[in-house]
C-alpha cells in the first residue's frame, strides 16, 4: 500500500513523515473515542454533495456500518449513487502548529478531520439486526440507554443497514504542521486518487 504526504504548507520546514502505522492508529484512535459524530455526504438528484450528521461506528477495516431509519431522502441518494464521503472532525492535536501557511494566515492551529471516501452496499436484515444489536449493546454498556429499545421485527420493519466499503482515506491534523496523509484501500482509479508530485511513503 502507498501513502501520499502532502506538506499542504510554504517551504522550509523539513519534517519526515510518521511511519504510516503510526499515523493509521493515531487516526483509528480518533475516529473511535474521540471525534463522536461524523458528516456524511450523498450525491443528490441534482448532483450536489447533499451532508448531514450522523452516527457512524468505524470498524478495524475501515468500513463503516451505518443503521438509519428507513424514512431518509439519502436512501434514495445512495440507491442511485453508492458513492459517499464520511468524514470526523475534531480539536487540533496538542503539539499543532500552524505556521506556514500559504495564503492567508487565520490564527488557527490545524484541526484533526478523517475523511473516508467509499461505496455503500444495502445489507439484508441479518445483517442489519445483527450490526443494531451489536451497537446497541456496545451503548449500554456506558450507561447510554435513552434510544429505543427494539425488537428484532421493529428493526425489519422500521431500520435499514449500509455497509460502506471504504476506497480511500485522507487525514489532516496528525502529521507535523499542515501534512495531510491519504491511503488507497480498493484501487486507485475507484478512490478518485491523482497527486502528482507528492511525497510517497510505502508501508
Amino acid at each position: 500500500m502507498t501513502m501520499y504526504v502532502e506538506s499542504n504548507e510554504r517551504a522550509g520546514r523539513e519534517a519526515l513523515a510518521k511511519p504510516i502505522e503510526r499515523v493509521r492508529q493515531e487516526v483509528m484512535r480518533f475516529v473511535t473515542a474521540e471525534a463522536g459524530f461524523a458528516e456524511v455526504y450523498t450525491i443528490n438528484g441534482n448532483g450536489y454533495p447533499a451532508g448531514r450528521t450522523m452516527v457512524a461506528p468505524i470498524n478495524e477495516d475501515w468500513s463503516v456500518d451505518l443503521i438509519q431509519r428507513a424514512v431518509h431522502r439519502r436512501l434514495g441518494q445512495l440507491r442511485r449513487n453508492p458513492r459517499v464521503e464520511i468524514t470526523w472532525v475534531g480539536e487540533p492535536a496538542a503539539d499543532s502548529v500552524n505556521d506556514r501557511p500559504h495564503v492567508y494566515d487565520w490564527g488557527l492551529q490545524v484541526p484533526r478531520v478523517v475523511f473516508l471516501r467509499g461505496v455503500a452496499e444495502f445489507m439484508d436484515d441479518d445483517w442489519t439486526i445483527a450490526r443494531y444489536q451489536r451497537q446497541t449493546a456496545i451503548q449500554h454498556a456506558k450507561g447510554l440507554t435513552r434510544a429505543p429499545a427494539r425488537a428484532p421485527d421493529n428493526v425489519r420493519t422500521e431500520l435499514v443497514g449500509i455497509h460502506v466499503r471504504p476506497v480511500q482515506v485522507r487525514v489532516e491534523g496528525f502529521g507535523v504542521g499542515a501534512q495531510s496523509f491519504t491511503w488507497s484501500i480498493g484501487s486507485a482509479d475507484e478512490a478518485g486518487q491523482g497527486r502528482p508530485g507528492a511525497r510517497r511513503g510505502n508501508e
